[in-house]
């Protein structure tokens, strides 16, 4: 048998020592390249209106039915809902439904009901009074969406990643009935698809794995355009003054015209040359204020002109930012972007300058999206599977609850509902706070009720007199 000679004690130290240096020395290239924190908050920025609209929106909604038609509340993804008063902690569970499999994206609600598709590819109506299930589909077998609902259609529609086995791929895109779950149509995406969609007119928008944005008839599944992007749309598109923004998995964000699918704008973020699968778009855009925010897995918040692309400002986290976006704009704060990091914190953002305006310690990874009811602001922690609320203009804690996962809440305008990990709970207001609110309600009808009568026999005694 040969023997290697030995090799001198100060050949080897001085190997590994410059091993070792090399490693710190790449290390240190990549930190320092690493882009940092930018800020241009003269790109366009539109001031907040009145709150006039908030209290004309209120009446309207007292006439129809009421709706949190998709992923995000509004076309423009905002996920902030302006809940009455008395809708706030402290907070006691009403109805409980437990699914048995993963709720990874909220529910819609269109009136008295609730539509959900968990992630096992079961897609479910429930009674939002009572929790009870109305009817339940299998329309696949891996799915992770909030689906969206079109009433004058009388559709649900929701994307599927698969409809056989547990990996993506070979999936659909599905419109249900709303009265009863029975198919209207369905069509095949190879790629699957994830893309929480949105409906605008008789056309509803969402992307694909492959990288594909799709815009289709409601009524039939045809293909009106399609778009491509650079990499998989995971996240949905928002709709903001007839264009649709979104980001790929190749770190590029788009604008797109919702009519035609003609391309506004296409914009890269330098993360995605930083490794590790660094500066991918998982997140659903929010748009406010002429500016389009999104979060990027390299750790930094985005904001861009909606007009042209602009990047308004980048702010960075300690990790991953898979967390869609809630915008606002709370009395004494102003207008604030609000997301959580993996890094264990949940942040408020100023709207036009990307400075911290708090930042909350969590705890754990946060994954899901920010949701903004009233005065309030929730979360919820994958690590811990627990949810919270803060105060939006503060980050002090109002609220707490022991399950949670991913987007923490939604509400209409009497409970909020809480997604956990495999559950919906009904949340209402304190029974005290109720109470309040009902004799109010009854004191207020007992004085329109005599200011009609009043009004009445002063219409009778002019007519008298006539």
């Amino acid at each position: 048998m040969r023997f290697l000679p030995r090799r001198p004690l100060w050949r080897v130290l001085l190997g590994l020592g410059i091993v070792a240096l090399a490693v710190v020395v790449a290390g240190v290239v990549i930190v320092l390249s690493k882009p940092g924190n930018v800020s241009h908050p003269n790109v366009q920025f539109t001031a907040p209106r009145s709150t006039t609209t908030t209290t004309s929106t209120r009446r309207a909604r007292a006439v129809a039915p009421f709706s949190w038609p998709w992923y995000g509340y509004n076309a423009a993804r905002t996920r902030d809902f302006a809940a009455p008063a008395n809708l706030r902690p402290p907070l006691h569970v009403g109805w409980a439904y437990h699914s048995g499999a993963l709720l990874e994206f909220p529910p819609s609600i269109h009136g008295d009901h609730m539509f959900f598709l968990d992630d096992s590819g079961d897609a479910k109506e429930i009674d939002t009074r009572t929790g009870k299930i109305g009817w339940s589909r299998r329309v696949g077998t891996l799915a992770a969406a909030t689906p969206a609902v079109d009433a004058r259609a009388g559709v649900v529609l929701m994307p599927v990643l698969s409809d056989h086995g547990s990996s993506p791929g070979n999936g659909r895109f599905v419109a249900l009935a709303m009265r009863n779950g029975h198919v209207r149509w369905s069509r095949p995406l190879a790629a699957g698809s994830e893309s929480s969609p949105i409906v605008h007119g008789n056309t509803v928008y969402f992307g694909d794995s492959g990288g594909t944005l799709y815009a289709v008839n409601v009524a039939n599944g045809h293909v009106r355009w399609t778009y491509h992007a650079s990499g998989a749309i995971k996240g949905g598109p928002a709709l903001w003054h007839g264009v649709l923004f979104f980001g790929d998995y190749a770190g590029r964000a788009y604008a797109v015209r919702a009519s035609n699918g003609h391309e506004v704008w296409a914009v890269s973020t330098e993360g995605a040359h930083f490794g590790f699968g660094s500066g991918q778009f998982y997140t659903t855009p929010a748009v406010a204020y002429g500016r389009v925010y999104m979060g990027n897995t390299d750790g930094r918040m985005y904001s861009f002109g909606a007009r042209n692309g602009a990047l308004a400002w980048a702010t960075g986290t300690g990790g991953y930012v898979y967390s869609s976006a809630a915008v606002a704009d709370p009395r004494g704060l102003g207008p604030t972007v609000y997301a959580g990091s993996y890094d264990g914190y949940f942040y408020a953002w100023d709207a036009r300058s990307g400075r911290v305006r708090w930042r909350h310690w969590a705890g754990g990874k946060i994954s899901g999206s920010a949701t903004v009811i009233g005065n309030d602001v929730y979360y919820a922690d994958l690590a811990t599977h627990t949810s919270a609320g803060l105060d939006a203009r503060t980050g002090a804690r109002v609220f707490s609850f022991p399950d949670g996962a991913f987007t923490p809440v939604i509400a209409d305008e009497h409970a909020i509902f809480l997604i956990g990990h495999g559950s919906i709970y009904e949340l209402l207001p304190n029974k005290r706070t109720r109470h309040r609110r009902a004799s109010s309600a009854r004191r207020a009808a007992r004085v329109r009720h005599h200011a009609s009568r009043h009004a009445h026999r002063r219409a009778v005694h002019r007519r008298h007199r006539r």
